[in-house]
């Protein structure tokens, strides 16, 4: 007796109408096809499907796809629904074009930053070059060659932005 249901026990069961069934205001029993996709505490998901595509359109589909499929297909007629509402010449379509514009434009814009890290990278190894040179050099020495030696204003610039002392 404990795998008795309520409905075995000759009590009978109150059915919870899904949205569907609600929104169309007609009784909801135990086989209703619409259901298992549209539940009673979602209502919008219902209402947007029914007004693109009509209840019997949505029950065609549904009734034509496999039944271990069915459930992406509600989500998929869900999904374009909700789409079609918000752009009603284009729909999922202009959503699609959008984001392959967006992904577009950000690949320009990686290439771009890609250009601009090597330009930097190779200017610094430049200035790299240039500064292991400096360290290089061999500056004559007044005591060695009796010369004098002055560094006038642009001179002492030029040197001071190689080895990082400010202005």
């Amino acid at each position: 007796m404990g795998s008795q249901t309520p409905a075995r026990l000759g009590i009978r069961t109150h059915h919870q109408p899904c949205a569907a069934c609600r929104m169309l205001r007609r009784r909801c029993d135990s086989n209703c096809i619409l259901a298992p996709y549209f539940p009673g505490d979602e209502p919008d998901k219902f209402a947007g499907v029914h007004k693109v595509f009509g209840a019997s359109n949505v029950i065609k589909m549904i009734q034509m796809v496999e039944e271990t499929n069915r459930q992406d297909a509600v989500k998929a007629l869900v999904y374009e629904a909700r789409a079609r509402l918000r752009d009603p010449v284009y729909g999922s379509t202009g959503t699609i074009f959008q984001l392959q514009k967006m992904v577009q434009d950000l690949k320009l814009q990686l290439k771009s930053t890609n250009a601009r890290v090597l330009e930097l990278q190779q200017q610094k190894d430049q200035l790299l070059g240039i500064f292991m040179n400096v360290d290089h050099l061999d500056v004559p020495s007044s005591v060695d060659h009796g010369l004098s030696f002055s560094l006038d204003y642009e001179d002492s610039m030029a040197s001071n932005l190689l080895i990082g002392k400010p202005h």
